[in-house]
């Protein structure tokens, strides 16, 4: 079985990477296909709302008019498949209710999610790497106990009610930060970050412990115990080189789970990024903004878990040799 094996730098990896694109494609479309199914059944559309709105009376004859000019009177497959054949080419129509181009106006709030996302990310590696492993290194001890009861309350609390207590405490008690974002600057950027990181420390500080700890309790440890070796360089240069695949992938996973989900907190801070625009798409009813922020989604989960899944076929031989198995 090892005389057959092939390292996936060659071209057996390519193939298998090429494989697991083209496998996620049909996901990408199924997507789309059930995102502006679920719209279109909503029961209403952007023309209504942007006219109730605006609390005057408008004839029927003008909301038919307009509904007319965006294409929404056309059979469901009809919008679909016109919308589909647009964003194939690139364009991924015009905002029903600003009127503005939806790719320009999503990529001028995308800097503003990056920033927010790569800042969060960066706060869980620094609190929940080192708390993980000390966790591990000290099972079952004050420390790891200490530290498994604060991730139980990071667990336990809500995002949105982690950024009231951040906004109560940090804004209006100490008054040291803006309670609501003034733009996408540094200072605005500490609080929203902090809700994130303190939900996202608490749940990847127990999977760091839970992974450094299942590599501890193996036999090759045991056996560098026995013959000597010291305790930091078991846990550096063995265990965590053997626990770091399984680190990186829910890094990997916390980054798409970021991008695509900072919408309520967003939100509540009034951070001017593309959770915000959806949001506000969704009270609008804003159709082709909304089919923007989902294609964005589906795209990051699905590269993302590509991106997972091939780290796995190259780092683990278990996953290469089983591969080639088959």
């Amino acid at each position: 079985m090892i005389k057959n094996h092939k390292p996936i730098g060659g071209q057996a990896g390519m193939n298998y990477a090429i494989r697991r694109f083209l496998q996620l494609i049909p996901i990408l479309f199924g997507i789309t296909f059930l995102s502006f199914l679920l719209m279109y059944l909503a029961g209403s559309d952007a023309v209504t709302e942007m006219y109730s709105n605006r609390g005057v009376e408008v004839a029927q004859e003008i909301i038919d008019e307009r509904k007319a000019a965006l294409g929404l009177n056309l059979p469901f497959f009809q919008q679909y498949l016109n919308w589909l054949g647009a964003m194939l080419q690139g364009n991924m129509g015009i905002s029903y209710v600003t009127g503005e181009d939806v790719l320009t106006a999503f990529m001028r709030k995308l800097p503003a999610t990056l920033l927010l996302t790569g800042s969060a990310v960066a706060v869980t590696v620094l609190i929940s790497l080192p708390c993980g492993i000390l966790a591990a290194v000290r099972h079952d001890r004050l420390v790891d106990l200490l530290l498994r009861f604060g991730s139980f309350l990071g667990n336990a609390m809500p995002n949105f009610f982690v950024a009231m207590l951040l906004m109560e405490f940090l804004g209006i008690q100490l008054g040291i930060l803006p309670v609501i974002a003034s733009g996408t600057d540094i200072e605005s950027a500490i609080m929203p970050t902090l809700t994130l990181a303190i939900a996202m420390s608490a749940k990847y500080l127990r999977q760091v412990r839970s992974a450094v700890l299942e590599e501890l309790n193996k036999e090759y440890v045991q056996g560098a115990r026995a013959r000597g070796v010291s305790a930091n360089v078991i846990l550096w240069k063995n265990v965590m080189k053997a626990a770091m695949l399984t680190i990186m992938t829910l890094l990997a996973l916390s980054i798409g789970s970021l991008l695509g989900g900072t919408a309520i907190i967003e939100s509540i801070f009034m951070w001017d990024g593309v959770g915000k625009l959806a949001v506000d798409a969704i009270n609008m009813r804003d159709y082709p903004l909304i089919q923007a922020y989902v294609m964005w989604m589906a795209i990051i989960y699905v590269f993302v878990n590509l991106t997972a899944d091939l780290l796995y076929h190259y780092f683990d031989p278990r996953i290469r040799l089983g591969g080639s198995a088959k």
